[in-house]
């Protein structure tokens, strides 16, 4: 963001007026000439690894009785994926799923929070390839699940034929049950987190350049531009509860899909 502010007041010194944000705003150039594999949201992606790995081992390294205010930091997170999201919505069998639903909770909410951090400011979701390959992995899991318990003959017959339903509506559920597990669960997983990671942050750019361009112009203009940057303040605070809950849904909604592929009926 900090690159665009200053193009948005060189334009403006030269009259050309606001240009506002656009997808374009998202294609960001390699950080190291131009090998495609630098650019800023794969270093955050590598960042955000280092950034939850140093944080979880120094928070469990000196773990006591009564936890220092680090290690209580750790604990609460780990606690909260591992009842609220593990333990309650797939009960019995959640204790080995624990390690991955707590490592794709962490670090969803760390690449979003990387869209509000200063220097930073940008949600590595908001690059919907991101989003792909952890729908993608959470895909694999939770067939391979049900495929693993249930045999593959039956896990896709009860995908297919549902049971307890009429066989003549076999002609219109089977299409759509095919759809909905092969296809739309993936797709709408990725996309409604990419959607509002990079919705959101289209919106703090439109309020801040909105401002900055504002600040340069006539007086009239300057007695506004505050306005515009205490939106961008309040939809930074807004972002920053989207960015949690969204990394909870992506997380709830794996926990379910694991939930559904252990159930009996298949």
């Amino acid at each position: 963001m900090g690159v665009r502010v200053l193009a948005l007041v060189r334009s403006s010194a030269e009259g050309e007026g606001f240009v506002p944000p656009s997808t374009k705003d998202f294609e960001l150039p390699p950080i190291f000439g131009d090998n495609p594999y630098t650019t800023k949201p794969i270093f955050l992606v590598l960042l955000s690894v280092v950034l939850i790995s140093v944080f979880f081992i120094a928070a469990s390294r000196k773990a006591a009785v009564v936890p220092s205010k680090l290690q209580f930091a750790g604990e609460s997170v780990y606690a909260f994926v591992r009842n609220d999201l593990a333990k309650d919505v797939i009960g019995h069998e959640f204790l080995r799923f624990v390690p991955y639903l707590f490592t794709l909770f962490t670090f969803i909410l760390v690449n979003n929070w990387f869209g509000i951090i200063p220097l930073l400011q940008f949600p590595t979701m908001s690059h919907v390839g991101f989003a792909y390959v952890l729908a993608a992995f959470t895909f694999f899991v939770f067939h391979y699940i049900g495929i693993k318990k249930h045999g593959v003959f039956k896990y896709l017959k009860d995908i297919m034929f549902m049971p307890g339903v009429p066989k003549a509506a076999y002609i219109l559920i089977t299409p759509l049950e095919i759809l909905t597990f092969f296809l739309v669960r993936p797709l709408t997983l990725s996309l409604r987190l990419f959607a509002n990671m990079f919705a959101g942050h289209l919106l703090l750019l439109v309020f801040i350049l909105g401002g900055e361009h504002l600040a340069q112009g006539a007086l009239a203009l300057k007695l506004v531009s505050p306005f515009a940057f205490g939106i961008g303040i309040v939809l930074t605070f807004f972002e920053f509860m989207v960015q949690c809950l969204q990394a909870y849904i992506f997380t709830l909604l794996t926990a379910l899909y694991i939930a559904g592929a252990l159930a009996d009926e298949h």
